[in-house]
């Protein structure tokens, strides 16, 4: 057999590797200058890549149509409380999943995972009934309650704890520490790679979703960034290059921070993988 060589298969690897990252980083690239093009540049086709003059006085149009405070400030609140909900919730629920002994655990949990499977939007319905009777439509709130069970980091978390040794919690209930104490004083601070994966997970889905902020608020001044950039678009004229430039400053913050926490993120991702 004619041994591979491995310089000639790494620099293939590279390749690949380039051409995903090009693929990856190209919308954003034509998101940006869009966003400094004028109207008839934007819609021109051919497309034109690269325009003749920038426009950057499309970011001052969006900012005067816009209350870019308030979508800013209305999105970071709904991100603080989804978050901390998600964190308090899951990973009390992944917990008694991992540590935890009770009739019908492996059912339930398997219910659980049910949910990751079906598609969100079957319960726009019934969420939006939810707030009707709890007198939440068109308030900040609709925005937080709906999402702060998420299934996959019940999920997510119960793997971490997973890799935790049980001769903790073992020695913690010889020295007669309660589940409680065992789950808050000497597992949660383990958790913690699990709890930033999760938060900077839930973080990026919550910043950017767009149909439920859409459907349960009308007053601008109650939604988050992705809804309040959603009324760019026209029913019947379309000024992309605005659309754009107000894409480029809600996906600038998101982009910071997944450059700083991707670690986490990746960490996240190939714990939740491992076989218990």
């Amino acid at each position: 057999m004619k041994l591979i060589n491995k310089r000639k298969v790494s620099k293939w690897v590279y390749l690949y590797l380039i051409l995903g990252v090009s693929i990856t980083i190209l919308p954003f690239i034509w998101m940006f200058l869009t966003s400094i093009k004028t109207y008839e540049q934007a819609i021109a086709i051919p497309p034109i890549l690269f325009p003749k003059t920038f426009h950057f006085e499309n970011y001052v149009k969006i900012m005067d149509k816009f209350p870019f405070i308030t979508l800013y400030l209305n999105t970071i609140i709904v991100i603080v409380f989804v978050v901390i909900g998600q964190l308090i919730i899951s990973s009390m629920a992944a917990y008694a999943f991992a540590r935890l002994y009770f009739p019908g655990k492996n059912i339930l949990f398997l219910l659980v995972l049910s949910l990751m499977m079906i598609p969100s939007q079957i319960f726009l319905i019934p969420h939006y009934n939810i707030m009707i009777s709890l007198k939440s439509i068109n308030t900040i709130r609709a925005l937080i309650l709906p999402s702060l069970f998420n299934a996959f980091g019940v999920f997510l978390l119960r793997q971490f704890f997973y890799e935790i040794p049980k001769s903790l919690d073992e020695a913690a209930t010889i020295d007669g520490a309660s589940y409680f104490v065992i789950y808050k004083r000497i597992l949660l601070p383990l958790l913690q790679p699990g709890l930033v994966s999760l938060s900077i997970i839930t973080a990026l889905n919550t910043w950017k979703s767009l149909m439920w902020p859409l459907i349960v608020n009308r007053d601008m001044d109650k939604m988050t960034l992705s809804a309040g950039l959603g009324l760019l678009i026209g029913e019947h004229t379309t000024y992309y290059e605005q659309v754009m430039a107000g894409g480029v400053v809600s996906v600038f913050p998101m982009l910071i921070i997944f450059l700083i926490f991707q670690k986490y993120i990746i960490q996240g991702i190939a714990n939740s993988g491992i076989k218990n």
